[in-house]
Order: C-alpha cells, then sequence, then structure tokens
C-alpha cells in the first residue's frame, strides 16, 4: 500500500484596475484580441515596468488572512524561458523573497505567496497556426504553494476550494477557474514510508473535479507502475479532460534551468518603509474570512453544514448578517439561516436579484412570529415572496388574513368533521390500524385552515375524533 504525499500550487489573478508593470487595463478577457497592449507589456526596447502598488497589497492581503509572515523585504526577478505568449523571453516573478512565507489554511501548511504576471494566451485550435492573444500578459498573478503535508485527495480538494471562497471573500480575485483565474497544479508522489517518491506535476487544472480526478488517476497509475517495478519519472503531465487521465508534457525543470536573477530594471523594496503595507494597516483592510464566519455562525446555534453553506454564497451571507443586526435577530438565528439557505434563494431566482436591506426587520419579524408561535412555518412560506419583494408587513398580514395560529379545538371541529366527511375511506384506513394516513388527513386540514392551524393539536384533534 502506497502512501500519497501531495502538494498543491495555486495561480489566481487579481482583480487590479490596470496590469501588473503597466498601464494597460487589467481586462484579459476583453472581446477584441490584442486590445490591451503596450510597449511594456509587449517587451518593446527600452519600455520599463512600473510595480502596481494594488496587486503588492493584495497579496499582503492573502498573507494577513492566511495569519502568514509578512515579508519587511522583497524584490522581483526575472524567471527565463522562452515561448511565444512571453514576449520578453523571461517572466517577471519572485524567487528569493517572497512578500508572504508560511501561513496555514483548512490545516495545510503554506510554503509562500508570491507576485509574478500572467503570460498571453495562445490558442491552438480553429487555425492552421498558433495565435497569440497578448491581453492576459502581464495581469497581476498570484501564486501560492503549499508544504507537502497532504496525503489524501479530500483534504487536497477542500483546501482549494476554501482557498477560491477566501480570495472571493476578500475581494483579491473572482478566482473564477473555467475563465482560468485560478489554475490548479497538483504535486504527487507515492511511497510506502515516510520518505518522498518522485515528483510529478499536473498543470492547470480548471476545475475542482479535474483536480480530483487528476489526483485520484495519479494515484493509480505511478501505484501500477511501482507494482510492475518500474521508475516514476519526474515530469510536468497535463490532464485530459475528455480521456480522464493525464499525459506527459515535458521532464521537470528545476529552478537553476530558469536562471532566476533579480530584475535590474526593478527597484528592491523596504516594505517596513512603506506605510501603506504596515501589517496593521493591512489587517484592518480584511473583511471576517470565512473561518471566522463559520465560528461566529456556530456560537448563534447555527449548525456547522448550515454554517458552511451560508458562508459559501457571500450574497446570502451579507443578508444574514443584515438580519442578524436586527433587535431579538440572533435568538432566532438558526431559524433565520434555515429559511435563507432554503427558501430564499428560489423567490431570488425567480426575482433575478437579492432581498433588499431594508426588507431585513420585516424578515426578522416574520421569523419572530414563528418562534413565538403566533403563526406556523407553512404560513410564513406563504408570506415570505410578500415580505421579502413587495415590501408587506408580517404582522398586518396576518391581521388581515386571519392567519394567526390555532390551537383551539373547539375552533378546530369544523375543519374536522369536514375532513373526516370528505375522506371516508381514509378515516376508515385510521381506524384499522393504518397510522401513517394521518398525516394526510393534517394536510387536508392545513389547507382548509390555509396553514392557521396548529399542526400538533390538529393531529390530535384528529385521532381523538377518529377514536
Amino acid at each position: 500500500m502506497y502512501k500519497p504525499t501531495i502538494g498543491i500550487e495555486v495561480h489566481a489573478e487579481l482583480k487590479t484596475k490596470t496590469k501588473m508593470f503597466c498601464g494597460c487595463a487589467n481586462e484579459p478577457h476583453a472581446g477584441e484580441p490584442n486590445a490591451n497592449v503596450c510597449p511594456v507589456c509587449m517587451a518593446e526596447p527600452g519600455a520599463l515596468p512600473v510595480v502596481n502598488r494594488d496587486a503588492v497589497e493584495k497579496v499582503l492581503m492573502v498573507g494577513a488572512a492566511l495569519g502568514a509572515d509578512i515579508a519587511t523585504f522583497t524584490e522581483f526577478d526575472r524567471k527565463h524561458y522562452f515561448y511565444p505568449d512571453l514576449p520578453k523571453g523571461y517572466q517577471i516573478s519572485q524567487y528569493k523573497y517572497p512578500l508572504v512565507s508560511s501561513g496555514t489554511l483548512t490545516g495545510v501548511s503554506i510554503t509562500r505567496v508570491h507576485l509574478e504576471e500572467d503570460a498571453a494566451r495562445s490558442q491552438h485550435e480553429g487555425h492552421e497556426g498558433t495565435l497569440v492573444d497578448y491581453n492576459r500578459a502581464g495581469v497581476p498573478l498570484m501564486e501560492l504553494v503549499t508544504e507537502p503535508v497532504i496525503h489524501d485527495i479530500a483534504t487536497a480538494s477542500n483546501f482549494v476550494r476554501e482557498l477560491q471562497l477566501l480570495l472571493r471573500t476578500i475581494g483579491v480575485s473572482d478566482a473564477n477557474l473555467e475563465k482560468g483565474e485560478m489554475r490548479l497544479e497538483l504535486n504527487l508522489s507515492l511511497s510506502k514510508d515516510e520518505t518522498f517518491g518522485t515528483k510529478v506535476e499536473v498543470k492547470n487544472i480548471n476545475s475542482f473535479r479535474s483536480f480530483e480526478a487528476a489526483a485520484a488517476y495519479e494515484i493509480k497509475r505511478q501505484s501500477e507502475a511501482l507494482d510492475r517495478g518500474e521508475r516514476v519519472i519526474q515530469e510536468t503531465r497535463g490532464w485530459d479532460e475528455n480521456r480522464q487521465k493525464t499525459f506527459s508534457q515535458r521532464t521537470k525543470e528545476v529552478a537553476e534551468q530558469y536562471r532566476y536573477m533579480p530584475d535590474p530594471d526593478i527597484p528592491k523594496f523596504d516594505l517596513s518603509k512603506i506605510p501603506e503595507f504596515e501589517l496593521s494597516r493591512i489587517q484592518a483592510k480584511l473583511p471576517e474570512i470565512p473561518s471566522k464566519k463559520r465560528e461566529r455562525y456556530g456560537n448563534l446555534g447555527i449548525p456547522s453544514n448550515l454554517a458552511n453553506q451560508i458562508v459559501a454564497d457571500s450574497g446570502l451571507s451579507k443578508y444574514l448578517d443584515i438580519c442578524l443586526l436586527e433587535e431579538g435577530a440572533r435568538a432566532h438565528a438558526k431559524t433565520l439561516a434555515n429559511y435563507i439557505m432554503t427558501d430564499v434563494p428560489p423567490l431570488s431566482a425567480e426575482a433575478g436579484i437579492l432581498p433588499a436591506a431594508e426588507t431585513a426587520p420585516a424578515f426578522v419579524e416574520l421569523i419572530t412570529l414563528i418562534a413565538e408561535g403566533t403563526i406556523t412555518s407553512r404560513v410564513a412560506k406563504d408570506l415570505l415572496k410578500e415580505v421579502l419583494y413587495e415590501h408587506a408587513v408580517p404582522k398586518t398580514l396576518v391581521a388581515q388574513r386571519g392567519l394567526a395560529q390555532t390551537n383551539d379545538t373547539e375552533a378546530l371541529a369544523a375543519v374536522i368533521a369536514e375532513v373526516i366527511a370528505e375522506n371516508p375511506t381514509v378515516a376508515d384506513e385510521y381506524r384499522a390500524g393504518k397510522e401513517a394516513v394521518l398525516q394526510f388527513l393534517v394536510g387536508q386540514g392545513m389547507k382548509k385552515t390555509r396553514g392557521s392551524a396548529n399542526p400538533g393539536v390538529l393531529a390530535q384533534a384528529l385521532k381523538d375524533a377518529l377514536t
């Protein structure tokens, strides 16, 4: 039995207005190819790079969110390799002095987070040759590298999903995998003991499902090779989505092959002397990160699975937080969360928009009426659309329509008599010992009372009437 060891590299395009080293718009998906280019990102002679301050700040925000070490000194390096999508013949990256070191996420240790520029986009299909769109060339690109401390696919998958959520939550990247705004790379080796096996890298994976499938395939492929007595080759592989397998691309480069050197056109930075990059200022800009939000929700009695679902949806999470500011709302946090996760999404999909913040007081009032026993859950669900999208007042609706919950068995007597009279066969089945049919009769009674009857009281009254 082999033990897998996994390390992960993640590239994420940063949400800045301009590219990393020039003033071109950061719009890699612009409709017109090569629309956002200039002498700097096209590497024309004499063009000099200027570091994007916002990009540096965003990487430092990631570091602060990870609880990492923020550099006091940093520099940019040239990483040399030749490819059509890299007009300079080298990429400006960071090697020896990254902006961020260490840190953790989901219990996985981080090695480093550094800043570099993205390459252009090569288009190989549909043309006689290869076409290159340089709109993406020079876009700010964050690279995060983990320690090789992961030993199962579930942990690896959970890490990359949580990282995407973190990047979106703190506003540094949209991290859309389908658009290439976030790209995953898998480093995996197998061994029978605590030593590392030969590492194989799988590059540029563009979905979580493909990431999991690539890891599973590599574990199987390498295990079978080792069982045959073969040697695993250190190489870079790609993922074939159609064939659901990895394929060899090239033997793995080592750092020496890239001939890293400090970029002489970019000054070195003493970050400790730049006020905007002080850790306290960076931390002050951070919104509540997902792990802290889950913890806060848990302290309010919201179950972890429900908290996870809401935190993963920024819109619903924001609306819940607005609701929790209302007086008395925290006492009903679990019910609020349940309704927001279960009943609000279908309504917002129909309306094409989430409920407005000003509807929060009325929504909390509706949930409070349920908690107090004034109305049933059925009534609340029926009124929800009017409360959230028509700015109706719950108490007014309940009073006008006579929807207050009925607990008086005498008041329900006529309804019970009608239900039994209209459903004689079901009533006889219950009397014959088929207790499961009682729920049908209760449902009929709830319809007649427009959901205002207390289901428990109604059920007991039906039992009494049928015995």
